[in-house]
C-alpha cells in the first residue's frame, strides 16, 4: 500500500516507533534453534554451531542466518558499536580477517604453540615453568638469530641486534601471559570447561567463532548475500576442524580468547556468561554439540 510520507507524517511515523513496546527477543542464556528453515545438519549447520556461545548469550537462533535479533537499524547499529563495520567493505574486510585468524593475539598463540610442542614431545602434562623456561629460550634463541649475519641473493647483510630492554620487556611479558593462562585454565577446570589434564590448544576460536557471527551479522545488516554468508560459515566451520578436536576442545579455546581479550583475570561477566553458554550447549539435548559429529566419519 502508499502511505503519506509529508514532514508531518513522518514526524507521526516517529512518535509511534518510539513509543511502541519494546521487543524483548527470545530468552537469552538459553539453546534456541529453527526446525524448519534453518540447517540442523550439513557443513552450513556446523560452522554455525562454532559461533553459538554468542547465539546462546545473546538469546538467537544458532541457526538462522537470515534471522537478526530486533531488527536492521539495531544489527547496523551493533556492528558500528562494537566492531566498526559501517559498509559492505568494511564487513567483508572484517570478515576475512576474523577466517584468517588475524585479529587474536600472536602471542597467546606463541605462548601456546609452545606448549603443545612440549606436549607432544613429552607425551603428557607441562609444567608451568618448564613451560616459561622453554618459552624465555626460544625467545632469546630468535633474538640471536635474527641479529646473525644472512646470505641473499644481494650478498651478506648484517642486521643490528635488539635491544636487550626490548627482549627482557618481551620475555616479561610472556612469562606473565604463562601464568595467567595457567590460573584461567585451572578456573576451566573446576568449572567443568576442561577435563582434568586437559589444556587450551589455541585460541583461534575466539576469531572463527566470532567469523561464523559475522557473517550472520553481515547479511542482516544488508551488506552481504546468502551465498556469501554461507560461504564465510563453512569456511570458519572447517578452521575449527582443522585447529581442534573436538566441541569441548573448541569451546575451552573461545573463551580463553573472550577472557584473555576482556576479562582481565577478574572472572567477571565476560566470564560467566561463557561458563552459562558451554554448560547450555553441552547438555541441552537441542543443542548442535550433541547433535553434530565433530568429526566426519
Amino acid at each position: 500500500m502508499f502511505l503519506p510520507a509529508s514532514p508531518a507524517h513522518r514526524a507521526t511515523w516517529d512518535a509511534h516507533y518510539r513509543n511502541k513496546p519494546r521487543y524483548a527477543g527470545l530468552e537469552t542464556d538459553k539453546v534456541h534453534a529453527l526446525h524448519i528453515g534453518g540447517p540442523l545438519h550439513g557443513p552450513v549447520a556446523f560452522g554455525l554451531a562454532c559461533g553459538a556461545h554468542l547465539s546462546v548469550r545473546n538469546g538467537m537462533f544458532w541457526n538462522s542466518l537470515a534471522y537478526h535479533g530486533d531488527g536492521y537499524t539495531r544489527e547496523r547499529e551493533k556492528l558500528d558499536k562494537w566492531w566498526g563495520v559501517t559498509t559492505r567493505e568494511d564487513w567483508l574486510s572484517t570478515t576475512r580477517q576474523l577466517l584468517g585468524a588475524e585479529m587474536v593475539s600472536p602471542v597467546w598463540e606463541y605462548a601456546l604453540r609452545v606448549r603443545r610442542s612440549l606436549a607432544q614431545d613429552f607425551a603428557g602434562a607441562v609444567d608451568t615453568e618448564h613451560w616459561r623456561h622453554a618459552a624465555e629460550y626460544s625467545l632469546r634463541a630468535g633474538a640471536r638469530r635474527a641479529a646473525e649475519p644472512r646470505l641473499t641473493p644481494e650478498g651478506v647483510t648484517t642486521a643490528a641486534p635488539r635491544p636487550a630492554a626490548e627482549v627482557e620487556g618481551e620475555i616479561a611479558g610472556v612469562r606473565r601471559l604463562i601464568g595467567r593462562i595457567a590460573r584461567y585454565e585451572q578456573r576451566f577446570r573446576a568449572d567443568g570447561l576442561l577435563g582434568e589434564g586437559r589444556f587450551v590448544r589455541s585460541v583461534e576460536a575466539w576469531d572463527y567463532g566470532r567469523a561464523s557471527q559475522m557473517a550472520r551479522w553481515g547479511l542482516g545488516a544488508r551488506f552481504g548475500t546468502i551465498a556469501e554468508t554461507e560461504d564465510a560459515v563453512v569456511r570458519a566451520g572447517e578452521a575449527c576442524r582443522l585447529a581442534y578436536r573436538s566441541w569441548e576442545d573448541l569451546s575451552a579455546g573461545f573463551v580463553l580468547g573472550r577472557c584473555l581479550h576482556f576479562d582481565e583475570e577478574e572472572f567477571g561477566h565476560w566470564y560467566g556468561d561463557m561458563v552459562t553458554a558451554h554448560r547450555e550447549l553441552t547438555s541441552d539435548p537441542g543443542s548442535p554439540w550433541l547433535n553434530l559429529p565433530w568429526s566426519r566419519t
